[in-house]
């Protein structure tokens, strides 16, 4: 098993068909092929060696899938940078994960100075943008046109692939290690339940650093499809390439799917060519997957549970499964390549239906925590990966996400378990997101506070959000308190930030 080989099995199987589609350029398989085997050459004449730690910080594109299987071919390790980053923390990954070459496109090239500054042992910039190549920097056209191919270095197994740096929600980013197996097993597991089209065409929106894009994009090529990628979401532009291209798969978090369920023009598109979307990275609410439903009706919906150090899937809610209103609630069973259970403190599984951590086993899981050892140990034992969300196991085991352990809210003793009280929120007609967080609270211990977005001209008072939350959920889990947000704290996998919400309170 390795990155690689899709592209080897496409030269062989459909050299001529398209493999890339982005910003006007039309790219073949075999086309792809040789562009990457001579990308790879060039990294080897930049002096890129086995082991070596490549980083690519850029928007979605077809160059971006060049980038990381030319790492891989060349025998290095990828790197991806969260483009939402400060110059701060992407240097703070350079710098840990010993970093010495780097791509950057139009968008970050401005950085390169400064990321230079912070971490002098960046040695080569090599610019992949359309625009004119920056003072100082290797233009990747030019590299590629002067290459000879190199041979595949079938980089393989348990060898380290890639050093994917946590999206931040728990704190400072920790480097996860994946080998190649690691990514392989979860991509192939995920296309044989059937979750995405084969030789369909994908719809790139997600970001490509997010480690659940190079999934479906390992996926994608194993099952000989098509990759259009955007450099962005917009709601627009993916409406738009979704009717023009008839695009058949795409990946979302739930922050996208709303912005589509409630676009203004939404009936102007011809989306009947999508067969599957596939969500994750946070819960959708139950009222967001109704609009989602009607927003695309011929779609399979699928909802992936998991997380970078799972490579990232453990967990898999298939279509048919939306359709009860208890299983839908739920996280999915676990995936063919994983085994999850629910454990207690003391590490011995609970019965059924009983509350407790989550924690999976495979192939999947992480080599470690790139130079981490202690962290590693707390996080994996005895091949268990200590995922830290609470939650349990129904009778056939569908898997309950309730929440974060370290998130749960203990209001006047009682345990209230944020999740359950944000699908009842989301429910209310004016709100289009929301988070629900535990504030200080001289009387309870804890609060229940809700953080909540609202429609365009639509206004929510807390009695009207307490009065609608009631008829739902106890009267200790009901927000005692509310605040009205323009916009949410997101990290680069769509995940709202609920510790930026907490500061204000702290």
């Amino acid at each position: 098993m390795y990155l690689t080989q899709p592209l080897h099995r496409s030269l062989q199987q459909r050299p001529h068909e398209v493999a890339t589609i982005c910003d006007g350029r039309i790219v073949t398989h075999a086309e792809t092929f040789d562009r990457v085997g001579r990308l790879a050459g060039a990294l080897r004449g930049v002096g890129v060696a086995g082991d070596d730690r490549v980083a690519v910080l850029a928007l979605n594109s077809d160059r971006y899938f060049q980038i990381i299987m030319a790492v891989a071919w060349a025998d290095a390790v990828i790197v991806p940078v969260n483009t939402r980053w400060s110059v701060k923390e992407i240097a703070y990954s350079l710098e840990e994960a010993g970093v010495r070459v780097i791509f950057v496109d139009d968008a970050f090239s401005a950085l390169a100075d400064q990321l230079r500054e912070q971490w002098p042992r960046l040695e080569t910039v090599i610019h992949c943008g359309d625009g004119t190549t920056p003072d100082g920097m290797l233009a990747y056209e030019e590299l590629i046109a002067g290459a000879t191919a190199v041979p595949d270095a079938h980089r393989r197994g348990d060898a380290l692939a890639g050093i994917f740096y946590t999206g931040g929600t728990t704190g400072f980013p920790k480097g996860v290690m994946l080998s190649h197996r690691n990514l392989f097993v979860s991509a192939t597991a995920c296309a044989a339940t059937g979750a995405w089209s084969a030789e369909g065409t994908v719809l790139h929106v997600a970001p490509m650093f997010h480690l659940a894009d190079l999934a479906s994009m390992i996926a994608h090529s194993l099952l000989g499809g098509t990759h259009i990628m955007l450099p962005v979401f917009d709601p627009d532009a993916m409406l738009a390439t979704i009717a023009e291209h008839r695009v058949t798969d795409t990946l979302l978090v739930p922050t996208m799917i709303q912005m589509i369920a409630d676009h203004p023009q939404l009936a102007d598109f011809d989306l009947s060519s999508l067969r599957n979307v596939m969500y994750g990275a946070s819960p959708i609410s139950e009222a967001l997957l109704g609009r989602a439903r009607a927003a695309f009706p011929s779609a399979a919906f699928v909802q992936g549970y998991g997380m970078t150090e799972l490579s990232p899937v453990a967990t898999l809610l298939l279509d048919k499964d939306h359709d009860d209103p208890v299983r839908r609630r739920s996280a999915g069973r676990a995936a063919p390549h994983a085994l999850v259970k629910v454990v207690g403190p003391d590490g011995n599984e609970v019965p059924r239906g009983e509350f407790g951590e989550i924690v999976v086993t495979g192939d999947h899981v992480m080599l470690g925590y790139w130079n981490k050892p202690a962290e590693t140990a707390d996080a994996v034992r005895d091949g268990w990966m200590h995922t830290g969300d609470g939650g349990y196991m129904d009778e056939d085991g569908y898997v309950f996400v309730a929440d974060r352990i370290k998130d749960m809210i203990i209001s006047g003793g009682e345990n209230v378990y944020s999740i359950e009280v944000e699908n009842v929120v989301a429910k209310h007609p004016a709100v289009t997101q929301c988070a629900v967080i535990a504030v200080p609270d001289d009387q309870w211990g804890e609060r229940v506070h809700a953080v909540v977005a609202l429609l365009p001209g639509a206004t929510l008072t807390l009695d009207e959000l307490r009065e609608h939350s009631k008829k739902d959920i106890a009267g200790y889990k009901v927000p005692r308190s509310l605040t009205v947000v323009d916009t949410f704290p997101m990290s680069g996998a769509g995940k709202i930030l609920k510790r930026e919400l907490r500061k204000q309170y702290v």
